[in-house]
């Protein structure tokens, strides 16, 4: 509340507005309150945007804050705080020692004197200061022509596969022992350190674009290697050549990419600002604009703004006693942020007067600052909860897995992305099939490169670059691949081989063949174009395409048929299950691996995920990501356990039954986050022998459980058969699907501007009202031309047949 301030709990220590903070004493009978309100005294001499009045009240501390920081240096401000006691709404001014027991003014003042949660969201000094290795400066470097890959790595004398670190003087991949980062490991790494004295060592798996993690053996401790990029350079690895500056922004983002940068945000245009509800811009927190793109999407979908901003009274009505660990809560007043129309307002002509006689007329709209939603969302992700860039396609995945945990009524919102997809599996030798399905909420388009329309430009304009790269000359102007779009659909299509096939018709390994069909239409349709990758020199690259994304999309023709005449099925026979001696020697399918580190996540992660998960592929490991991703060990290394100890990974891993034969808790986890009922996952495994794969076969395959399953879940059944698009309902038979026609018409899109997922910047356009308009953080003006054709995620809606 602008004016009333901000009303603290002295039990709870939660914050309210004016406007709750009568509901909060009826609801809890808590009686005292710190009062505080924030009065501007004046602008700062010089410091930007326009002058305030000589006194108003401020924010203090809400979420749904304007453009104007009033935590920031650009103002002068005094505090004002009382005591108000309930329901006489009493007032006690502070200080008062004379008057108030001692408890309580020491209360007040640690309250007063607290950190601003906003101020919590920036880089803080509470890490541990590492010191410069005394041996980085005078490192010297072998030069044998060792060159490290970018994954695959093993210990050089053990072949373990966790725990590896690279010896900066001879490029001797080692593995490390119980020390610095609590991983297991043989040694080996110290052995070769005694054995030479080569000190210095980089952790694999930790180097980023801000660094790595170096341990000193001669210090005996982790050190700061300044020359870090020039001593990984000398390995084949420079993915530290490119600085980073204060944005977040890399240089080499910029210059080569000068026009993706201008086409995406319109530079260049004068594009009319867009005002009112639907219209409402989002702050940028440092590098949070995929969250910004991702949330704009989202609540332009009429399901999310009536599960949400429709139901605002009930949800503010029933939160918990703190709101702000409560999704459905944070949802809400970011939805009503964006769509009330409160903070998106044309500026009164005093201040557009006021701007010209100042020579500051730079139009600065004003718009909401999620900083609440981010915490909240990003609360115990390694990622997310960084100030580094991130991939707005595994952001919003995030978002759909935490909607998923959090129903709100008996509508679920994320039903409109669901959709299930029919994976047909041919052994090449025996022609026997099997026909699988799966739970998915994004189409992955690959980007069929050779079928571009313009090699001839292409190879002439790569030419032309590397004369101006050996003469030093500026670059050519930049010629983009451009791919129909139709060779896209065609390579998704397209049969994909299976990599460490198994036939249970041939019992014994085989050559197979994948293709993937859907087997529901979902009602909004999330396309995404592979645009990232990996390079050899491990530099996370995009491929800078052009591709013409259709206004009118219709994919009817790939609907799935089934098991069709003269198909036989391959036996329902799992493959044997083979325990080595040791099972740290188990071989984790790399492949899998980089497939799910190109969608963004954490290696190690993904090496956890493709582990525990049996080899089984990478749309499986993609499951137990998601199910796991709040984990606070989620990033880190994986550490196999010797067999028999009792870890529910490891029996995740193998296979194993307990003792009363109950599931792992571990495969019940990817099951359930697939949308299925519990009871369901945990009958499914046990007809299976807990195997994964067959179990969920086996979900798909027994429709007549829905007759089995619990009255409380069939009467939610009957209520929910309300529409008559839902073919799968919240029960026993499987997650609620809504299917439909095959026909869909584009109604935004997600651009990325930048080299690779960890930096750039991230634009949203949404069609309103038959116009296009951008959504740039704060800015939002409507679209001169929309730049279709180099967006990263689509969202289409189906269009009635």
């Amino acid at each position: 509340d602008s004016e009333g301030g901000l009303y603290v709990c002295m039990n709870t220590f939660l914050g309210f507005g004016r406007e709750h903070i009568e509901r909060h004493y009826r609801k809890t009978g808590q009686c005292v309150y710190l009062h505080l309100k924030r009065h501007v005294i004046e602008k700062i001499p010089g410091a930007s945007g326009g002058a305030l009045p000589k006194r108003r009240n401020a924010k203090l501390f809400l979420d749904l804050e304007t453009n104007s920081d009033l935590n920031s240096d650009d103002f002068e401000y005094e505090d004002e705080a009382k005591l108000v006691i309930f329901p006489d709404h009493y007032e006690i001014s502070l200080p008062n020692i004379e008057e108030l027991p001692a408890l309580v003014t020491i209360a007040c003042d640690a309250l007063l004197s607290a950190k601003s949660p906003y101020r919590k969201q920036e880089p803080d000094s509470w890490e541990e200061e590492l010191q410069a290795s005394k041996h980085a400066k005078t490192l010297v470097q072998i030069d044998n022509g060792v060159r490290i890959p970018p994954s695959g790595w093993k210990c050089s004398k053990c072949d373990l596969r966790e725990n590896l670190w690279l010896n900066l003087t001879d490029g001797s991949v080692l593995c490390g022992k119980w020390f610095f980062d609590g991983s297991g490991g043989n040694g080996h790494a110290m052995d070769h350190y005694k054995e030479t004295g080569y000190p210095l060592a980089v952790k694999l798996g930790t180097i980023t674009p801000d660094g790595a993690d170096v341990y000193s053996f001669d210090e005996e401790e982790p050190v700061l290697d300044p020359h870090i990029a020039k001593h990984l350079a000398h390995f084949g690895i420079d993915m530290l050549q490119m600085q980073v500056t204060e944005n977040g922004l890399r240089d080499n983002d910029i210059k080569p990419r000068v026009s993706e940068w201008e086409v995406i945000q319109e530079a260049g245009m004068k594009l009319k600002p867009m005002y009112g509800p639907g219209y409402t811009g989002m702050k940028n927190l440092g590098n949070s604009c995929y969250l910004n793109a991702v949330m704009q999407a989202i609540f332009s979908i009429p399901e999310f703004q009536r599960a949400y901003v429709g139901s605002l009274t009930r949800i503010f009505d029933y939160s918990p006693l703190d709101p702000t660990q409560d999704f459905n809560t944070q949802m809400a007043k970011l939805g009503h942020g964006l769509l009330s129309g409160q903070y998106s307002k044309p500026p009164m002509k005093s201040e557009l007067i006021e701007q010209v006689m100042k020579e500051e007329h730079k139009p600065q709209q004003n718009g909401i600052s999620p900083r609440m939603f981010k915490a909240f969302i990003s609360k115990g992700h390694p990622e997310f909860s960084s100030n580094r860039q991130q991939d707005a396609e595994e952001f919003f995945l995030h978002l759909i897995n935490l909607v998923e945990r959090n129903p709100v009524g008996s509508e679920n919102p994320s039903d409109v992305f669901r959709f299930l997809v029919e994976e047909r599996t041919q052994c090449c030798q025996s022609r026997k099939v099997r026909y699988t399905e799966r739970v998915d909420y994004i189409m992955q388009l690959p980007v069929a490169l050779e079928a571009a329309t313009n090699k001839d430009e292409l190879i002439a304009y790569e030419l032309k670059r590397r004369e101006a790269e050996a003469a030093r000359r500026p670059p050519p102007e930049l010629v983009r691949a451009k791919i129909p779009f139709s060779a896209c659909l065609k390579a998704f299509s397209e049969p994909s081989n299976v990599e460490d096939f198994w036939s249970s018709a041939l019992q014994a390994k085989s050559a197979g063949v994948k293709t993937s069909r859907f087997a529901s239409f979902p009602e909004y349709l999330v396309v995404q174009i592979k645009k990232f990758t990996f390079g050899l020199d491990w530099i996370p690259k995009k491929l800078d395409v052009s591709i013409d994304m259709p206004d009118f999309l219709d994919i009817s023709h790939l609907r799935a048929r089934g098991l069709q005449p003269g198909e036989e099925e391959l036996p329902d026979i799992a493959p044997p299950i083979i325990i080595p001696d040791d099972p740290k020697a188990l071989d984790i399918d790399e492949s899998s691996v980089m497939q799910l580190a190109e969608m963004g996540f954490p290696l190690e992660a993904c090496r956890k995920a493709v582990y525990y998960t049996g080899n089984l592929g990478a749309e499986v490991a993609f499951n137990w990501i998601i199910a796991h991703m709040e984990e606070p060990d989620f990033a880190e290394p994986l550490v196999i356990p010797a067999f028999g100890e009792v870890t529910s990974s490891g029996a995740a891993a193998l296979g194993a039954v307990g003792v009363d034969n109950q599931p792992p808790e571990e495969i019940v986890a990817i099951i359930v986050s697939m949308g299925f009922q519990r009871n369901v996952a945990i009958q499914a495994l046990k007809a299976t022998n807990n195997n994964l794969e067959r179990a969920l076969e086996w979900i798909f395959s027994h429709p007549e459980l829905e007759e089995e399953s619990d009255p409380a879940l069939n009467m939610m059944d009957m209520e929910n058969n309300a529409n008559a698009n839902i073919l799968a309902e919240t029960g026993s038979e499987g997650p609620r699907i809504k299917d439909g026609s095959g026909r869909y018409e584009l109604f935004g899109f997600i651009s990325h501007m930048g080299t690779s997922t960890m930096s750039g910047h991230y634009v949203c356009h949404l069609k309103k009202e038959g116009r296009w308009v951008i959504y740039n953080d704060l800015k939002v003006c409507a679209s001169e031309r929309p730049p279709k054709d180099l967006g990263y995620m689509y969202f289409y809606h189906r269009v009635p047949s």
